[in-house]
């Protein structure tokens, strides 16, 4: 009879032999045959029951130990740079053991959340207990949800927040984090997706009451995965940060630079200053004076403070707080500039004719003073001609020349023809509570494109100044429209009895001649709502491929490096083609610059959704206190399940659902972008007025629901109900097996 092992010997086995752990394999170990293999089964159920093994499909490990070759989730970088991993798949009792990824040359780069297949190997290190080599990679982050919990018996289900989450998750009851019913969480898939039932999910965080009105923002920024607080170490660097001195730097100090930013401004990264010029040689021109803060004199290559800020990729704003790319010590105080105070700067001087072109441009480092940190309102009631206490003394010496400067950089830009969109930007007032006061449309003044117009110029001079030094950058790309987006707009423009000409080269000249034509018409929001549709997704690169919609073959962002890390790239590349110090741009930056256009571009893209649902929640709240009201407003999107509607007093979007237009079909025609009613002949299509009245409102998910009462002002036909319906539809199936008997009879015939 063969011996059969203890309990203790099969344990030491699998340890010593964590790759072979099937049944089969012990039983091979210990020469265990036929009917002893009964025995050995009941070990191993003795010992699962004990929980000293776990058996995963056919095998069977220490549940205290991770398996040889496990599934690892991605860390961030920590301060040394090392690449940390969180195990998957690990079931113990005792702490989560920590596993350092070791990288071999040939590996491809890994980032924070990427999902990994890794062969581990147990250590005794004082920071962590595994060593892990990659396999491959195996996926990206577990789909994220944000969402209400629901307590129930065992773990409970969550009720995605999303508009467009259409199912519940199911949490199992060790994997609830101790979350209360009605809480708001966010969690992560567990598990493959279920063909059958309710997909699984984990909750990795609780975020507390989600009707509390600082809790939108709060949703948003989980949701899309924005980080939202900074590492010890980055912190700490920042707070290390001391003031910089005039050494190296060109002394801009007594020059009268003023800062013009929002009311509500939270930094200060940009400064103007502009004389007419006294060059004979350039009569009726001007110089103009840009200064942007010297955030590469703090933040330097390869330091905490620069992953965390390429990490984040920009700053991200919402109404009632900013998620910065640099800690406050930089982003409000050293690399702001504060009216008074003494602060780094890279500046440039551009000088331009008569007629705003520009005719030459230089870049110094240099130390400056703000003489003023003004808003727009203040400056552009000032020109107006009602000064105040702040800009009455700078009217004549700063205002004035600046605006005569803007004046002739006008007389350029009808030249050059950058596309004109005139669409409203929403300001949505919130109480010190975080409520919804109001929501109005921000007035578009001289002031805001004035400042606009210089920080154009500058970013052209980084650009083109780069080109001429041969230095590697990023650009910021805005290619064509697509072909199919500049047909949808034709075929807009033409039912609106307007034209968009064909067989020529577009040009931003050509929508000009579009939306001047629409302009003052019912049909001048649609007509600039559906151009900007037909826009591509502007995004970074290394590579030069122009900017169609400022008609600028060379543009780069330079001017606001707080917020945006493409800018601060920028100006690494204009340190080091100056040679202005060690913190230029690095061979290491030079050689990972797709890399980070990608990515930079994938950040910028992640705010703007963050940015956007957070002012749907927003308004969704300040209009739910309206449920039955009715409102105007134009049809903005078409698609199977509705129309979209976008109400005139707030901007904001909602649903009218197919099923409350009444009881006939309704027929789905994606080219033309309409729904047609199959007996009423009722048609519903982009840019028709119309009147509706909001039935529900949620401001957990930012979703508005509408019923539409008038088209044009018509009253709305009604369908003859189901019963009509029901009989085409059976008819058309009747037709279908007729068709069907008759092509079998026909084949039958031709066998015989």
């Amino acid at each position: 009879m063969t011996r059969i092992p203890t309990k203790q010997e099969v344990l030491d086995w699998i340890s010593a032999n964590p790759n072979l752990t099937s049944k089969r394999d012990i039983a091979k170990a210990f020469g265990i045959k036929g009917a002893d293999r009964i025995d050995l089964k009941r070990i191993l159920k003795e010992l699962e029951a004990e929980g000293h093994l776990e058996k995963r499909k056919r095998s069977y490990r220490d549940p205290d130990r991770l398996p040889p070759v496990s599934v690892l989730q991605v860390k961030a970088p920590n301060s040394d740079g090392d690449l940390f991993a969180r195990p998957l798949e690990w079931h113990g009792e005792g702490v989560e053991p920590i596993v350092l990824i070791i990288a071999r040359a040939s590996d491809p780069a890994l980032g924070e959340g990427d999902r990994i297949l890794a062969r581990l190997t147990v250590v005794h290190e004082e920071d962590h207990n595994y060593e892990a080599r990659l396999i491959r990679r195996i996926g990206t982050n577990p789909r994220k949800i944000v969402g209400i919990f629901r307590k129930g018996a065992e773990g409970g289900r969550i009720l995605p927040i999303d508009k467009a989450g259409q199912s519940e998750w199911l949490v199992a009851d060790g994997a609830v984090l101790g979350a209360k019913d009605g809480e708001l969480v966010e969690a992560e898939q567990a598990g493959p997706k279920n063909r059958m039932g309710l997909p699984r999910a984990r909750i990795v965080e609780r975020l507390g009451d989600p009707s509390a009105p600082k809790a939108v923002s709060l949703i948003a920024i989980h949701q899309h995965g924005i980080p939202d607080d900074f590492p010890d170490k980055v912190i700490a660097e920042a707070d290390k940060a001391k003031p910089v001195g005039l050494k190296g730097r060109e002394d801009l100090r007594d020059m009268p630079l003023i800062t013009v930013d929002p009311s509500d401004a939270r930094d200060h990264d940009d400064a103007c200053y502009a004389h007419a010029d006294d060059d004979p040689k350039n009569p009726g021109g001007h110089v103009i004076w840009v200064a942007i803060a010297d955030v590469a004199a703090y933040v330097q290559p390869g330091t905490a403070l620069d992953r965390e800020a390429r990490k984040r990729g920009n700053s991200s704003y919402f109404p009632d707080r900013v998620v910065p790319m640099l800690p406050d010590r930089l982003s409000g105080d050293l690399c702001s500039l504060h009216e008074g105070v003494p602060r780094a700067c890279i500046a440039v001087r551009m000088q331009i004719d008569a007629d705003g072109n520009t005719i030459g441009h230089r870049f110094v480092r240099g130390l400056m003073r703000s003489a003023a940190s003004l808003h727009y309102a203040e400056v552009q009631e000032a020109i107006d001609g009602n000064p105040n206490d702040r800009t009455g003394p700078l009217l004549e010496p700063v205002l004035k020349p600046l605006y005569a400067a803007y004046g002739a950089l006008k007389k350029a830009r009808s030249v050059r023809q950058p596309l004109e969109l005139d669409l409203p930007e929403r300001k949505i007032v919130l109480s010190e509570a975080g409520k919804v006061e109001s929501v109005a449309f921000r007035d578009r003044l001289d002031a805001h494109k004035l400042i606009e117009e210089f920080m154009i110029l500058a970013n052209v001079a980084a650009a083109e100044t780069l080109i001429a030094k041969r230095r590697p950058l990023l650009f910021r790309v805005h290619e064509e429209p697509a072909p199919e987006k500049l047909e949808s707009l034709r075929e807009t423009a033409q039912a609106a009895g307007l034209n968009l000409a064909k067989g020529q080269v577009l040009q931003t000249r050509h929508l000009n001649a579009l939306l001047n034509a629409a302009a003052g018409t019912e049909d001048a929001e649609l007509i600039n709502l559906t151009t900007l549709r037909s826009m591509a997704q502007a995004y970074y690169n290394p590579e030069n491929f122009g900017h169609f919609g400022l008609a600028l073959r060379n543009y780069a962002h330079f001017t606001s490096p707080i917020r945006r890390y493409a800018d601060l790239i920028v100006h690494r590349a204009l340190i080091s083609a100056h040679g202005w110090g060690k913190d230029g741009l690095t061979e290491d930056e030079i050689m990972r610059l797709d890399e980070t256009a990608t990515h930079i571009s994938d950040t910028e893209r992640r705010s703007m959704m963050a940015e956007r649902d957070t002012t749907d929640r927003y308004l969704a709240a300040y209009l739910s206190e309206r449920v039955g009201n009715e409102f105007t407003g134009r049809v903005s999107g078409i698609a199977r399940f509705g129309a979209f509607v976008k109400m005139d007093e707030t901007g904001a979007d909602g649903l009218v659902p197919i099923r409350s237009l009444g009881r006939e079909f309704f027929h789905f025609d994606r080219e033309a972008g309409t729904l047609m009613g199959s007996e009423t002949g009722l048609t519903i299509a982009i840019g028709q007025r119309v009147t509706v009245r909001l039935t529900e409102a949620t401001p957990v998910t930012g979703g508005l629901e509408l019923e539409l009462l008038s088209i044009d002002d018509q009253a709305l036909p009604r369908g003859r109900g189901p019963t009509k319906r029901g009989a085409r539809r059976k008819a058309v199936s009747t037709k279908r097996k007729k068709d069907k008997i008759k092509r079998k009879v026909e084949r039958k015939r031709r066998q015989r």
